[in-house]
């Protein structure tokens, strides 16, 4: 190499680099265990996810109730909960008992409890009040049932104030039912449904854990195929740094700006996801997003031995990713310490971005921060990843030297 021109060198290089993507890429259509993290999960998973959340919410949870009361007051009361979308009053019981039996039984998930003095406290102008028990292992039970009872008990109100009120003119019983009136609005998820809430950043972790998976099963494989255990095996195409990090990440992104397409665009187009993302938009932040994913699985497969190892080291990361987002639990209210600590995976900068482009309709101004950050990610792990596979040809190299000594001395013995 040093006696080569330099511009014998660029032809070498970009020769190199071309036939490491070649290999890379027939590689990962020939390993089964790749294919299966880069082609088959990507396509199963978000379908998994979306077919379970996609009722978006919770309807007709079964509750039971104990009417101590037994006046018509309160079977109204109870008709109308019953009636609600959210609840389904599936038993009458004679006491407390054996409502928590029912429930300690899953046969169901909710207790509405009328005291003996309901409707007497009404009638002498008193405040009543009525109990509501909840199974909490369930918090979306818990929100169903919540949601029905105090929209049944805020119309009751409404109505008892105007009986009591003695107008004479509609529009006075509307001022005494609502003085100040209110209108509940959810933004971007006027269903306020899970699947909406959930999916998008289901979607964005998922192509990074199978890009973790896949290319640290990959170099799993190349230690024990190669003759001393090393990333980079003995060839005289492996023999640059940057020829070997561009041709694995040129395969990896190939692959994966298809993966994308479908995870990010097809599959919440199939079960009628909030998708009002401009296509520009979208694209050019899914560009960093995946070359930062792509770049930081290469640095992270230094710690990966065997095929197994990957299993064991990135699969369980996936749900505290999650929730290092801040999506499931709000960043605002996330220790200082995690929230540093999240900015390390690009899953963090991507979920948040995605969503807000994708969902709330935002532009690349109004996510600079998070696409700032995964093009400072994708620097910072470029040169980490050239850092690791420069240490890993010097070590073959070194290898094969010390080989080479020991077979020299054995023939001169």
């Amino acid at each position: 190499m040093k006696n080569l021109t330099f511009k014998r060198r660029v032809i070498e290089g970009i020769h190199d680099l071309f036939y490491i993507w070649k290999r890379e890429f027939r590689t990962t259509f020939r390993d089964q265990g790749v294919l299966i993290f880069f082609v088959l999960v990507p396509l199963v998973y978000p379908l998994i996810y979306a077919f379970i959340y996609t009722n978006e919410t919770i309807r007709e949870v079964p509750a039971v109730v104990v009417d101590n009361a037994r006046t018509s007051l309160s079977r109204e009361y109870l008709r109308r909960a019953d009636a609600s979308a959210e609840m389904n009053i599936v038993a009458y019981c004679a006491d407390m008992e054996e409502a928590k039996r029912m429930l300690k039984e899953r046969k169901a998930y909710g207790i509405i409890y009328i005291p003996t003095h309901f409707s007497e406290d009404l009638a002498r102008g008193k405040q009543t009040q009525v109990s509501l028990f909840c199974d909490m292992s369930g918090l979306l039970y818990y929100k169903a049932l919540l949601t029905a009872n105090t929209n049944v008990s805020l119309a009751m109100n409404a109505e008892i104030k105007m009986e009591r009120a003695g107008n004479t003119t509609d529009r006075q019983d509307e001022i005494t039912a609502y003085p100040i009136e209110y209108e509940d609005i959810a933004l971007f998820n006027p269903a306020n449904g899970f699947a909406a809430f959930l999916i998008p950043a289901v979607l964005i972790l998922i192509i990074q854990q199978t890009l973790l998976l896949g290319i640290g099963l990959s170099a799993g494989t190349a230690r024990e195929q190669n003759r001393f255990k090393d990333l980079v095996p003995i060839n005289r195409h492996y023999n640059g740094t940057l020829r070997i990090v561009m041709g694995k990440g040129l395969s990896y992104f190939l692959v994966y700006s298809l993966v994308a397409v479908y995870t990010l665009c097809v599959v919440p187009y199939l079960f009628s996801l909030n998708q009002i993302a401009i296509p520009g938009v979208l694209t050019m932040f899914t560009l960093p997003y995946l070359a930062a994913c792509i770049f930081f699985a290469m640095t992270a497969s230094i710690a990966i031995r065997n095929r197994e190892t990957c299993m064991l080291v990135f699969v369980f990361t996936s749900v505290p990713l999650l929730f290092l987002s801040g999506i499931s639990w709000p960043g605002s209210a996330m220790p200082a310490f995690w929230k540093y600590f999240s900015y390390l995976f690009p899953s963090t900068f991507g979920i948040n971005g995605y969503v807000r482009i994708n969902s709330m309709g935002a532009t690349l101004n109004e996510v600079s921060f998070e696409y700032q950050a995964l093009w400072i990610q994708t620097g910072i792990y470029f040169i980490t990843t050239c850092l690791v596979y420069r240490w890993q040809i010097l070590k073959s190299r070194k290898h094969v030297i010390e080989e080479y000594k020991r077979r020299k001395e054995a023939l001169e013995v």
